[in-house]
């Protein structure tokens, strides 16, 4: 098995936007429409408000997710744009970024991240509660819609 490389990378590089569009089809795919209409701007992810991340296997990207700063008190991060390629999945690389996004955010001061997800992505839900996330109420773009699950931990 190659070993992962997680390294940080500015959300708006070719390589980052490449795995953001994938990860917005995928989501398209399960749910219709362009996939997740929350605002996201490439600068909720330049530290030290947040982070974004790139999990590489031999040089190719194959994984990314990140965190942005999320409400007033500056405490607490949310877990944006996990993806992990088809070609990747089983590997251990959704867990790595997992882990290193979470460092990332506790890092930077955040004791806390939350993250909003749709009930049509089993694999992500089984991450996230094998991770120690639990349910909170939903917040954000998506909280009144159907089908929205948010999950949080304390990092």
């Amino acid at each position: 098995m190659s070993e992962i490389e997680i390294r940080v990378q500015r959300f708006d590089a070719p390589e980052s936007q490449a795995l953001v569009r994938a990860a917005l089809a995928d989501l398209g795919a399960r749910y219709g429409g362009g996939g997740d209409e929350t605002p996201v701007d490439a600068t909720d992810f330049e530290p030290p408000a947040g982070t974004f991340l790139v999990a590489l296997i031999e040089g190719r990207p194959v994984g990314c997710g990140g965190w942005r700063s999320h409400g007033e008190e500056g405490d607490i991060a949310e877990l944006k744009r996990m993806y992990v390629t088809p070609e990747a999945r089983g590997r251990g690389v959704a867990r790595a970024v997992l882990a290193a996004v979470e460092r990332s955010a506790r890092e930077r001061g955040r004791k806390r991240i939350v993250l909003e997800c749709g009930d049509k992505q089993p694999e992500a839900i089984a991450l996230y509660v094998s991770s120690g996330y639990e349910r909170i109420p939903n917040f954000g773009f998506y909280a009144d819609a159907p089908g929205c699950i948010s999950f949080g931990r304390t990092l």
